[in-house]
């Protein structure tokens, strides 16, 4: 068996016993959550959507600089000239070949990436973080490198419109878990408050992570670099952001070891798994080690509203 293969069925087993464990048992953790949360104010809300608004900065930026449109980020408060871009692109005009439903779907994510930081900012006011350094060159290239085991060289999620859906599903999933792990610890619940907006945030990322997953699922045969299809590219880097985020074993490709889609990121009680903000850190960060404060697509780390420490050291 493969080291692919092992990686798959690893996770399917993991996820099997998690079925095996039954609604009852989810349903009774999420009650001792909710036991828990009225009245209390553990003051990290402004933390998490700081947290939350370093990652629209990202998402925004790639989106907006795929279909040419990275100067309206600084328009919404973020920061155009701090974004790092492949030699010859420059995010003004949409990837080559992007173009017809997928760039009008393109264009759709990246309005609702910059609504995110748009709103972000509008509810933490003179608390918002401001813009850190965003990586969307060396970043890719390391990470495909890494998912590949060295086989995919100089990866350019801009390159090619194939290409940009595989740099798309390297953030997609990942702002789903981070919300929802983060709802946890989001204190306010009253009518319209921070739990409702992160929830309606997350929602809103769980769709565009069907839609990429969607598009690369129904291209998994072709070829993508080095010899690898589209299906086991997502496949390594599904793998690699198993690596990183810690011993956990949550994370799926687009199929089921080739025998069934698997379009929805979903344990056996089709319920979204959650990652915390030091494994969503790990990730963004192409860190191993879970200490790292920067690297990846973020070379000189998150901007920090002085509780980044705090938000990390969470279990």
């Amino acid at each position: 068996m493969s080291n692919d293969t092992q990686g798959i069925s690893t996770r399917r087993k993991f996820l099997g016993m998690a079925g095996m464990m039954g609604a009852g048992a989810v349903l009774s953790g999420c009650t001792s959550v909710i036991a828990t949360q009225p009245n209390q104010d553990n003051g990290l809300d402004a933390a998490i959507f700081n947290f939350a608004l370093n990652l629209e900065y990202l998402e925004a930026a790639f989106y907006l600089a795929a279909v040419g449109r990275l100067s309206e980020l600084t328009a919404v408060g973020g920061d155009a000239s701090k974004v790092m871009l492949p030699s010859g692109f420059n995010g003004s005009t949409p990837v080559q070949g992007l173009t017809g439903d997928m760039l009008a779907m393109a264009n759709e994510i990246a309005d609702d990436e910059k609504a995110h930081v748009k709103v972000i900012r509008s509810v933490l006011k003179s608390a918002a973080v401001a813009q850190p350094v965003l990586d969307l060159s060396g970043s890719f290239m390391a990470a495909g490198s890494l998912a590949s085991k060295g086989k995919i060289t100089n990866f350019n999620p801009f390159a090619n419109e194939l290409f940009f859906l595989h740099g798309a599903f390297v953030f997609e999933d990942v702002g789903v878990t981070a919300y929802k792990g983060a709802a946890r610890f989001i204190d306010d619940q009253s009518a319209g408050g921070n739990l409702e907006n992160a929830a309606g945030i997350l929602a809103v990322e769980a769709y565009h992570a069907g839609s990429i997953r969607t598009q690369l699922y129904r291209r998994r045969g072709e070829q993508a670099a080095a010899g690898l299809t589209v299906e086991q590219v997502v496949q390594a880097i599904s793998d690699l952001r198993d690596a990183v985020d810690g011993p956990s074993d949550d994370d799926q490709g687009i199929s089921n070891m080739g025998m069934s889609a698997n379009i929805v990121l979903a344990d056996s009680n089709g319920i979204a798994f959650s990652r915390t903000p030091r494994q969503v850190a790990n990730i963004v960060l192409l860190d191993q080690t879970g200490a790292a404060t920067k690297g990846g697509f973020f070379p000189n780390g998150l901007t920090d509203d002085g509780n980044l420490g705090k938000l990390l050291a969470i279990k």
